[in-house]
């Protein structure tokens, strides 16, 4: 099972245990015996800890494990949590933060299913705030004037929600990231309609956006494939772009429509036509480039977050020319979710400690940064308000936030 897109810790890190009694030894030699036997038939357990997380980050993983439907023992909980957060502990690099002059403020509400895992967020056109709680197979809305939570429940179970994006009608469709389909709910009635992949090889529906017609794209990124389906017919189609492996991930909409994605296995981004169906990439000057997330100013540049490297980049598509800036955490901070504000660039280091948000501005090229409350852990996608305020959706600490900015 491919989860990348699930993060640092996969759902498939907890899938693979079959818990058994404990029977005889230390709790410790209970526990790693454990992990080495089931854990690592699936992949080496290293390769999915990633940069580790605190005690509380790790209750809030099992959690998110048993919301996903992994059957764990009372008495099991405790050892294998206790062992996870002494052998993978948090190792991420301190926050630089960057003063300026600009002031804003942040407010945060936790999402109603603990352990949920709230992926990518979405600000509705009523002024409403939708998250996808990944690992409790819901949808979340947030009413910031009440502060009302209400989810939505989904139709296939476990079907792992992951993009969101709202169509002219107000209806709000979702990838099913483990369900391999899109989806779409009515929020009036709460009615789900799904649309199921038709090739069983097309898996790991990831990011979407509606065009201009009406078309919803989206990305399938261990699948190496963009899908382009048509809410009127049902009808799926899919693109393959030139490169293997190349992870389709983050994508947006510019000025002309064009179709603009990130891949995240290779250092490139690509261009869809949406007419002619024709995909261009161009190559990143850095082999170790692996851009993640997307945003597009007015002036048809892209922006993207090169998680790798730590890197905010530029690519202007008419000439192919990159223009970089080391982001202000330094190579390890993971810039993730990004949004372009009235031309200015907004966007999250995930891997900061605590996680940041970072505003650049492509005038003066200058940053600012602030701490996210509560750590953030960790921002990976982002959106706008009708108002111009970003959203966030933070993934371990189970909340939306909402940053005001200045007008």
């Amino acid at each position: 099972m491919t989860r990348r897109s699930l993060g640092p810790v996969l759902v498939t890190l907890l899938l693979c245990w079959a818990l058994p009694a404990w029977g005889q030894g230390s709790t410790e030699d209970k526990a790693k015996q454990l992990v080495d036997a089931k854990c690592n038939s699936c992949h080496p357990l290293a390769a999915r800890t990633g940069s580790g997380y605190t005690l509380e980050g790790w209750k809030t993983v099992m959690r998110m494990m048993t919301n996903h439907g992994v059957a764990v023992a009372p008495d099991e909980l405790g050892p294998i949590t206790d062992y996870l957060a002494k052998m993978f502990p948090v190792k991420r690099s301190p926050a630089v933060l960057v003063p300026g002059p600009l002031k804003i403020s942040i407010q945060a509400w936790p999402a109603a299913t603990p352990g949920s895992r709230p992926h990518d967020p979405l600000a509705a056109r009523d002024g409403s705030l939708w998250y996808t709680g990944q690992m409790a197979n819901v949808l979340g809305r947030v009413d910031p004037k009440t502060g009302e939570v209400k989810e939505y429940p989904l139709k296939t179970p476990h079907s792992g929600p992951h993009g969101l994006v709202e169509d002219k009608n107000g209806n709000v469709w979702y990838t099913g990231n483990t369900g391999a389909l899109v989806g779409k709910v009515d929020p009036k009635t709460g009615a789900v309609t799904e649309f199921t992949m038709p090739d069983p090889e097309a898996k790991d529906p990831h990011t979407l956006v509606f065009d201009r017609q009406g078309i919803l794209w989206f990305t399938l990124q261990n699948s190496n494939r963009i899908g382009r389906l048509d809410p009127h017919s049902g009808e799926i189609k899919f693109l393959t772009p030139p490169t293997p492996k190349s992870r389709p991930y983050g994508m947006a909409l510019d000025s002309r429509d064009n179709l603009f994605v990130v891949q995240f296995g290779v250092n490139r981004v690509a261009r869809v036509d949406p007419k002619i169906l024709e995909i261009r990439e161009y190559p990143l000057p850095d082999p170790a480039a692996r851009p993640r997330r997307i945003a597009i100013t007015g002036d048809d540049l892209i922006w993207y977050t090169d998680y790798a490297r730590g890197y905010l980049g530029r690519l202007d598509p008419a000439t192919g020319k990159v223009t970089e800036w080391p982001s202000p955490s330094g190579p390890k901070s993971g810039p993730y979710g990004i949004s372009a504000i009235k031309g200015v660039i907004w966007y999250s280091e995930s891997e900061s400690e605590p996680n940041t948000i970072v505003r650049f501005d492509p005038k003066t090229e200058k940053f600012q940064s602030w701490p996210i409350p509560g750590g953030g852990h960790i921002v990976r996608n982002t959106d706008v308000t009708k108002d111009g305020d970003f959203v966030l959706a933070n993934s371990l600490v189970n909340t939306v936030s909402l940053v005001k900015i200045p007008k």
